[in-house]
């Protein structure tokens, strides 16, 4: 069997265009993603995916390894009794090989390369800073309250400054990551397509920002602006950019998301020239969304010092991914609205692969969605969280959703209740008038909790959530915190 895994990092579900059923995307962009759309159009969509562990690290450990680890750990490296997929994989004779540009794969031993007889990494992306050019350092090209600051080699400026400074040679779009990564890709598909027993993970980390796809990707969403350029979300307050400049925020942000999909797509026909495609498991999704002016916000977690709102909630930006997957022989679009989460990537490939997943394993395969008609799933919830902590005062976000009803809980708020069909962009919020539904999701939370084993603390505190008064409780019919 040859398994593709191909990750693209911070790609909103609405950012494809079949996801969006005829309404708008990001800051309500048409956001062009057309080599996607074909894809879906052979594949398996999933409606209702939600993120678990959250966000670049943690997801990655619960889609490699198959458990939800926010009950656990927050962002670490893959532990030495976590057998991660390629792992397994390999044991049962397949080749492995991960190909990504996503620097916390590779850095600081997180470990993700165990289990792959190769791996290779483009480096640079993010402040991944592989080579000094100290005669010429970087320099300010926002002010501290639009942009993510990055203060390292004794720089205090912005993280996109800091990303500019190393790849500064940069001219065409063959330059950027999306384009090098894939690249590197196809020309591995070349060199081993007629190998029929092999797992490829590709890992994009666009369209994480910083968002500088050629200014030609920009201009598609906004033409004439005049101002400097909004490359890097300030993780802080969107009412503190004008509104032209969120406007080329969004912009840029939509621009990485097209330009992924085209790179993306430049993979998928290579498989396609290969002869390969129609006996492939392919699957494309991400770890999480963005922020990009909704509720206020840009970003994925609040970590400006000027923004006293706490903890960010996670909202239906972040938590709603693309899933789509194309088994072997498949044809056409089916869209399957069954809850799935990403620890479910791990024995659905090891599943396609044909190598038994442990029994201990929490993620569920997906082979029973694989299929037209119904089937049976059982799962009415997805949790979504960071990590956990043993302390009350600091225990994260949670949200709980069965995809029409949304439940926030934690850090340091009141709990809030929205009607996803009725208020998709989450703005009023209706806790009190539906006690049943949000206790319903409450217990959707403890049973998982209790199903994972975590320790008996968090549980514990997990359970007093609806009692939270947090800061500033709010009333029904208000925009949350």
């Amino acid at each position: 069997m040859r398994v593709f895994l191909i990750v693209s990092d911070t790609y909103r579900y609405d950012n494809i265009g079949v996801n969006r059923n005829g309404g708008a995307g990001v800051g309500g962009l048409q956001v062009r993603t057309p080599e996607l759309d074909e894809f879906s159009r052979d594949a398996v969509v999933f409606d209702s995916c939600y993120i678990s562990s959250f966000p670049t690290i943690p997801h990655r450990c619960d889609m490699t390894t198959g458990r939800w680890g926010f009950p656990f750990h927050g962002w670490q490296p893959l532990l030495p009794d976590e057998i991660p997929v390629a792992q397994r994989l390999r044991d049962a004779g397949m080749h492995t090989q991960l190909i990504c540009d996503t620097p916390h794969l590779m850095s600081g031993a997180h470990n993700f390369w165990r289990g792959f007889q190769g791996y290779y990494w483009t480096r640079g992306q993010e402040g991944d800073t592989y080579v000094l050019r100290l005669n010429e350092p970087p320099t300010r090209s926002l002010p501290k309250r639009k942009s993510r600051q990055a203060r390292v080699h004794g720089f205090d400026v912005g993280l996109g400054d800091i990303h500019r400074w190393v790849n500064r040679e940069w001219t065409w779009e063959g330059d950027r990551f999306a384009p090098r990564t894939s690249q590197i890709a196809c020309k591995w598909v070349e060199q081993n397509y007629k190998c029929d027993n092999f797992f490829l993970w590709v890992d994009f980390f666009d369209a994480h920002e910083p968002w500088d796809p050629p200014e030609h990707f920009v201009e598609m969403y906004q033409p004439g602006y005049k101002g400097a350029p909004m490359t890097h979300p300030n993780y802080g307050r969107a009412s503190w950019y004008t509104r032209e400049e969120l406007r080329n925020l969004q912009a840029h942000y939509a621009g990485e998301a097209t330009m992924v999909s085209k790179w993306v797509g430049h993979l998928m026909r290579k498989i396609k020239d290969c002869g390969i495609w129609d006996d492939s498991f392919i699957i494309f999704t991400t770890d999480h969304g963005m922020y990009v002016g909704e509720h206020d916000r840009t970003g994925k977690t609040n970590i400006h010092e000027d923004d006293k709102r706490g903890t960010w909630p996670l909202y239906n930006e972040i938590t709603h991914i693309p899933l789509m997957i194309k088994p072997p022989g498949w044809k056409g679009c089916v869209r399957r609205r069954e809850i799935v989460q990403p620890p479910d990537i791990c024995p659905t490939i090891l599943g396609a692969a044909g190598v038994d997943a442990p029994q201990e394993m929490m993620g569920r395969s997906l082979a029973p969605l694989l299929r037209r008609g119904r089937a049976a799933w059982g799962r009415k919830f997805a949790v979504s969280a960071s990590a956990m902590t043993d302390s009350e005062k600091n225990m994260p976000p949670f949200t709980v959703t069965d995809a029409r009803w949304s439940l926030h809980l934690g850090a340091g708020h009141p709990p809030e209740l929205y009607d996803l069909a009725r208020d998709p962009a989450q703005k009023r919020n209706v806790v009190s008038k539906h006690p049943n539904k949000v206790a319903k999701l409450h217990a959707g939370l403890i049973e998982l909790l209790e199903r994972e084993g975590a320790p008996a603390r968090r549980i514990e505190i997990a359970k007093s959530l609806l009692a939270a008064k947090g800061r500033g409780a709010q009333t029904d019919d208000r925009a949350g915190y």
